[in-house]
């Protein structure tokens, strides 16, 4: 294996904490992941605690990047099937989620993870907007969405969800008062 950048350590470390919380981010178990030895660790970050933030922003990243290419979807019910699918889909996503809000009490975890699921509250919430639903009821809708979405994450995490139910995304569509835009 070629030389390792601080992304590569970073995408690592987000493995590691959806599988075993923000006690797996540190450089020993990374570094086992990666197959490399523990010194490549400080090439990149000073101490564990700059890997956390390292983490925790590219996960914040990734929700802004999501955001970003489903704007180029123009119909508001297409662009939130789109999100669904790709977030059901995506059981690292639901993993690192569900850990981080489980992780609140950290202080720096507490605030990303606060940021983050505003940031998605807020662009769901606007999606349902866009489609004709009046603000309380987008946003009472988007928080039931949003909480079974996290619910899945933790019966996931317990071994009671082992794959996601087909009709999903279908399901979720109609919790959300939108007909299938297929």
């Amino acid at each position: 294996m070629g030389r390792l950048s601080a992304e590569d350590w970073t995408r690592a470390a987000l493995e590691a904490l959806a599988e075993g919380g923000l006690a797996a981010v540190a450089a020993e178990p990374v570094a086992v992941r990666l197959g490399v030895s523990k010194g490549s660790f400080y090439w990149h970050f000073r101490n564990r605690q700059a890997l956390v933030e390292a983490a925790l922003r590219r996960w914040e990243e990734w929700t802004e990047e999501v955001i970003v290419r489903l704007e180029d979807v123009g119909d508001p019910v297409a662009r939130m099937r789109a999100l669904l699918e790709g977030a059901f889909g995506n059981r690292h996503d639901a993993a690192v989620s569900f850990r981080l809000i489980s992780e609140a009490d950290d202080p720096a975890v507490g605030a990303v993870a606060r940021r983050v699921s505003e940031r998605r509250l807020a662009y769901m919430r606007a999606i349902l907007e866009e489609a004709g639903q009046p603000p309380e009821e987008a946003a009472r809708r988007v928080l039931s969405g949003y909480g079974t979405y996290l619910g899945l994450a933790a019966l996931a995490r317990v071994g009671v969800v082992r794959e996601m139910p087909s009709d999903l995304v279908d399901l979720a569509m109609a919790e959300l008062g939108l007909t299938s835009s297929r």
